[in-house]
């Protein structure tokens, strides 16, 4: 297995396994995503690999190290805090078709508020996918855990129920999921 560099932490994790996590619920092919938390860019590749020819993957991450690195076909690469608010609003994103979140959420404080962010800026049929811990106690690595129940609790009225989609173990003990999510259909549209 490949040692990929993702953040401050080193993951056992490369692109196959990535694919392998992600692929279910990659809904079409295609289209505008945006790949918040894109660290060294292992899931950001996969996700270009899935979705095919012609599709944009806007990877933000505060690492400009990493994000020049990743400057790649396919992939627009963005410096910046996503979970910022201020950051978040002044990336400018057009509406998505999707949006992934791989092992970046447990990083955030404010979970709900970002969710929420996250849910308006996703096209009426896009799609938010999650790779995050299960199980995990907050420690200095996922300071701020989201397992699969939490991640129901904190989408709850912004994204439709996740559904799980994929598990592996984890190098670090316990195991990572894949989940989706959809924005609940908003009020006369």
């Amino acid at each position: 297995m490949v040692v990929t560099h993702l953040g401050p932490y080193i993951a056992y994790v490369n692109v196959h396994d990535a694919v392998a996590l992600i692929a279910p619920a990659i809904h079409m092919p295609g289209g505008t995503w945006a790949d918040l938390g894109a660290g060294g860019g292992t899931f950001t590749r996969a996700l270009v690999r899935l979705l095919g020819p012609g599709t944009t993957v806007h990877a933000v991450d505060r690492d400009a190290g990493a994000m020049a690195a990743l400057r790649v076909p396919g992939i627009s690469t963005h410096v910046a805090d996503f979970a910022d608010e201020e950051a978040w609003r002044a990336l400018a994103l057009p509406p998505l078709d999707g949006i992934l979140l791989a092992n970046a959420l447990h990083f955030v404080r404010d979970q709900r508020a970002l969710l929420a962010r996250v849910a308006a800026a996703l096209a009426p049929n896009g799609r938010l996918v999650v790779v995050e811990y299960e199980g995990r106690a907050p420690s200095r690595w996922v300071p701020y855990p989201v397992g699969m129940e939490r991640l129901g609790e904190l989408v709850s009225g912004a994204l439709t129920a996740p559904v799980r989609v994929g598990a592996r173990r984890s190098a670090y003990g316990g195991s990572m999921y894949a989940a989706w999510a959809e924005p609940v259909p908003r009020e006369g549209g």
